[in-house]
């Protein structure tokens, strides 16, 4: 199996170093991705300046390619342009903080999943609910091994990836897998407003994470309580159920 790793960390991340790790064991790994930190970029794309790629080594080898750009712009490229074959599977990650509820909206990493999935690939994001950099990776290695073995077999259907985040506990707390749907949680943004050393006034989006209206089965609230939520996402944005009402409101107002 060919698999196409990528994340929104950088290419130097340690949680891209044990995803690549963790996918060997799996099938064939190609490495694209960003050159630099690239958090909560969303789905943007790179369209008023060039894209380069260029070769990134780790402990004296070619580990991949590292790319000036954002996820979704190294999943274009990379099945575009860089590889000579199609990837059987895109996977994202393993990011630092968990994808849970809106943070999915906002995150880099699961963005290149959706961007695979726009590309009619089989995709996949993974996330490990904590941001410090020195926490054992191994459960979520584990966790991104099983997951890509099972993303074909699965089958999902046309624009839908999966969503996967996994706790930041130790390996004899974890309680296993549990499908999920998106939770409702918000950020509670504000912004420190701070003087540069020129006297120039900057600021810094700073902020809380408070949960609007919980749900048995939401993501954030599996991994809270020691499970990998698995949660399938799709890219279709029409809220359907809004149409037929619309429609007849609009017919109204031009009566």
């Amino acid at each position: 199996m060919r698999i196409l790793v990528t994340n929104d960390d950088g290419i130097d991340s340690p949680g891209i170093a044990a995803l690549v790790h963790a996918m060997r064991s799996v099938g064939e790994v190609m490495v694209v991705a960003p050159d630099r930190q690239q958090s909560a970029v969303g789905h943007a794309l790179t369209v008023a300046s060039p894209l380069r790629a260029v070769p990134f080594h780790r402990n004296g080898e070619v580990f991949g390619w590292a790319v000036n750009g954002t996820p979704a712009d190294c999943v274009k490229l990379a099945v575009s342009a860089l590889l000579d074959k199609r990837p059987d599977i895109i996977v994202s990650g393993i990011n630092h903080g968990a994808n849970t509820s809106v943070n999915a909206i906002y995150s880099g990493t699961v963005s290149a999943a959706t961007e695979g999935t726009l590309m009619g690939i089989p995709s996949m994001a993974i996330s490990l609910a904590t941001f410090d950099h020195q926490a054992d990776l191994s459960l979520a290695r584990e966790v991104a091994s099983e997951m890509a073995i099972k993303l074909i077999s699965i089958n999902l259907p046309s624009g839908t990836l999966l969503n996967v985040n996994v706790p930041a506990v130790a390996r004899a707390e974890y309680k296993g897998l549990r499908v999920t749907r998106q939770g409702h949680s918000q950020w509670m943004d504000s912004y420190d407003r701070r003087t540069d050393p020129h006297g120039r006034e900057y600021f810094w989006l700073i902020g809380k994470m408070v949960s609007i209206a919980a749900v048995e089965d939401a993501d954030d609230l599996a991994v809270a309580a020691g499970y990998a939520s698995v949660t399938p996402l799709h890219y279709e944005l029409t809220n359907f159920s809004v149409i037929d009402d619309l429609k007849i409101k609009l017919q109204e107002q031009h009566q």
